[in-house]
């Protein structure tokens, strides 16, 4: 009768047992269930990517820390396998605490006296990081436990080692795996050596004592602790182990990259909301276009500036934009300021849109005589930039020159309001001072951005088909129209890439045209070849004059070095279209074979004479001892040469006619011809 009562007695002491148990489990189940969870997406580091992907400039979070997002997928598989092997061997089968790694953890340190091993999971760590809560304390203890636990139901393993990978110290300011390979090796996490997964390893241990920018001997001895552990543990082999002892530990951080600083601050603020920004920036281009900004400020005054930019203009990709030489200065330089952005005088920049314009209305062609003279229209009476008139010349001169008077001339006949609406249609943005514009627009006489004009030489370069310039990766290039035909492209790109190019070097393989605005404040260069198209400007951000400062001087050369950087070999420039009318002079339509302008019909027959030199105006210094020659054109011999009023020469059949006795002070020459048809010129001899 002992044995029922017995055995029942069991089941009751059975039943007790597991009724607790059941208690206990549900108790606990509540427990972790009600666990609240603390906000699992954390701010990260704005990253700025160029064209291929590689990284341009990263932003710090909150606390001036460097913290990049980071997946299992961004990271070497070997140094997963090692973290698990070091840190949290059975991570792929507890549900967030390791109860046997926790025992032996509490027996060591009992035998011990001291702790021999730490009981933390992986999932532990990531409670402990995510709640910045410290790891000594029994309450801290049980707050990570149980938010493990808690983590453990809602993620996971994989987004568990995410977290870890974002969130794990790494000495300093750095934050996660990706930010401490940048950091400390210069790279992204995706190919590590065993050495540098080791030390990865390692430091977030006790990040700050194990820095090897501090400590470097700390730093070695702690991730050959690793190396040795992951070894026995087999995740490496023996070759690979005694390779990784003698891999040198990193002594110093390297500095997170910042290319094109002003243009990516233009991206993070159209779009604040992005963690990632893909541009189509090159990042060897940019790099070396900010290298070639700060060479060429070299001994220049302190506050002088310059800014570039490069674009393909057959996909319009901007590829490089340099808003300064010196970002973060906020005096003498001003930095800070992005003058790829800043209204400036283009100065002469403009002058090939008019001559364009001016072939597509059949005004001129290259070839096309033009009169640099003393003009007026108005009150208002241009003058070229050293004050001399060089009388008839060909209009391509007159462009590669960059002379004054005839670029007026043209665009008095064309309107400064259609050439206005011409560079709104090539994309650019002008800004008039005084609201309508003149004709001085044509020499710089408004306000416009390096980009604006990176815009309308892109255009030209294209055939004079405008393209919107863009530098977000991924944007489609949205032709803008027509600008000028594609003849007129060609003519002015042809003549642009005859000019001589600092030192004599690529000759006729790349058209480009420089610029000075009124009081030397600014300096242009702009230029193309068959596939790139450039910009540069220098001058003081404060838009203070810069005496003696040219384009051709200052701007011209780092355009040109800009190009070599872009390819030392250029794409060739666009033959000519074959409706292209080349011939010399001679062979032009009469109207175009002189421009003469709308005042044409009130101008002297086209047969009467012309003093081609001196021109009307000219100032010439006197050569003790020469007489001074007059050239006739047009006109029927024999002639006769008036100084002031009174017969100089009579009977002359030739077109060259010496003059003597002529001394200095104003004069006023005339010819006049066999049909009595005259003309004249007034002077003055220094």
């Amino acid at each position: 009768m002992r044995r029922p009562r017995l055995f029942g007695g069991a089941l009751i002491a059975l039943a007790l047992v597991l009724g607790l148990a059941g208690a206990g489990r549900d108790a606990w189940e509540a427990w972790v269930s009600q666990t609240r969870l603390p906000p699992l997406l954390s701010e990260t580091s704005v990253e700025m990517r160029d064209r291929e992907g590689a990284l341009l400039r990263v932003y710090t979070v909150r606390g001036g820390r460097w913290r990049l997002g980071a997946g299992v997928e961004a990271v070497d598989p070997l140094y997963l396998r090692m973290l698990i092997a070091y840190e949290d061997k059975r991570f792929r089968e507890h549900a967030g605490v390791d109860l046997w790694a926790m025992a032996r953890a509490v027996t060591q340190a009992a035998c011990n006296g001291r702790v021999v091993s730490g009981g933390s999971t992986l999932s532990m760590q990531v409670a402990r990081l995510l709640e910045d809560s410290g790891t000594g304390r029994i309450e801290g203890k049980l707050r990570q436990m149980r938010l493990a636990w808690a983590l453990e139901r809602k993620l996971s393993k994989d987004q568990l080692l995410a977290l870890y990978l974002t969130h794990a110290p790494y000495g300093g300011n750095l934050e996660g795996v990706r930010a401490a390979t940048l950091a400390w090796f210069g790279k992204e996490p995706t190919r590590l050596t065993p050495a540098q997964a080791a030390l990865l390893v390692a430091l977030p241990q006790s990040p700050e004592a194990r820095r090897p920018d501090r400590d470097w001997s700390a730093a070695r001895a702690a991730r050959d602790r690793v190396l040795a552990r992951v070894h026995a543990a087999g995740v490496i082999t023996d070759e690979a182990y005694e390779t990784a002892l003698r891999e040198p530990v990193p002594r110093a951080r390297i500095a997170f990259p910042r290319l094109a600083p002003h243009l990516t601050d233009r991206a993070r603020a159209g779009d604040p909301l992005s963690v990632r920004h893909d541009l189509t920036l090159d990042a060897r281009l940019q790099e070396q276009a900010g290298t070639l900004a700060r060479e060429a400020l070299l001994g220049r005054p302190g506050r002088l500036s310059i800014a570039m930019m490069v674009a393909d203009h057959q996909s319009g990709e901007i590829l490089a934009s340099v808003g300064s030489a010196s970002y973060g200065e906020t005096s003498r330089r001003q930095g800070f300021v992005d003058m790829t952005q800043a209204l400036r005088s283009p100065g002469s920049t403009l002058k090939p849109l008019v001559y364009a314009m001016a072939f597509d209305r059949g005004l001129a062609h290259p070839e096309t005589v033009i009169d640099d003279r003393p003009v007026a229209f108005g009150g208002y009476a241009p003058q070229n930039f050293d004050g001399r008139f060089r009388g008839e010349i060909r209009v391509s001169e007159a462009l590669q020159l960059s002379l004054n008077i005839p670029v007026v001339m043209l665009m008095d006949e064309i309107g400064p309001a259609r050439f206005m609406a011409q560079l709104r249609r090539a994309g650019a943005r002008p800004v008039l001072p005084g609201g309508k514009p003149g004709l001085a627009v044509a020499l710089g006489g408004l306000g416009l951005r390096l980009e604006d004009l990176l815009r309308l030489y892109a255009g030209l370069a294209r055939g004079g088909e405008a393209l919107d310039l863009h530098w977000q990766k991924g944007q489609a290039a949205m032709p803008k129209g027509r600008i000028v035909s594609r003849v007129a492209a060609w003519q002015v790109g042809h003549i642009l890439a005859g000019l001589r190019p600092p030192g004599g070097k690529a000759e006729g393989r790349l058209a480009f045209k420089t610029g000075t605005s009124y009081g030397h404040r600014d300096a242009w260069a702009v230029g193309f070849d068959g596939r790139h198209v450039a910009a540069v400007w220098m001058g003081r951000a404060d838009g203070t004059p810069v005496p003696g400062a040219f384009g051709g001087d200052l701007a011209a050369p780092v355009l040109l070095e800009l190009f070599q950087r872009i390819a030392p070999e250029r794409t060739p420039l666009a033959v000519p279209p074959p409706e292209t009318l080349i011939v010399e002079n001679a062979r032009l339509p009469l109207p175009l074979q002189r421009f003469r302008g709308r005042n044409a019909a009130f101008s002297a027959p086209a047969d009467a004479p012309v003093m081609a030199f001196p021109p009307d105006g000219a100032r010439l210094a006197m050569q003790p001892g020469l007489p001074l020659v007059v050239k006739i054109r047009e006109g029927v011999p024999p002639f006769t040469v008036l100084a002031d009023g009174a017969p100089a020469v009579t009977g002359a059949r030739t077109r060259e006619i010496a003059l003597t006795g002529i001394g200095r002070g104003f004069h006023r020459l005339s010819v006049i011809d066999a049909r009595g048809q005259s003309a004249r010129v007034d002077i003055r001899l220094d």
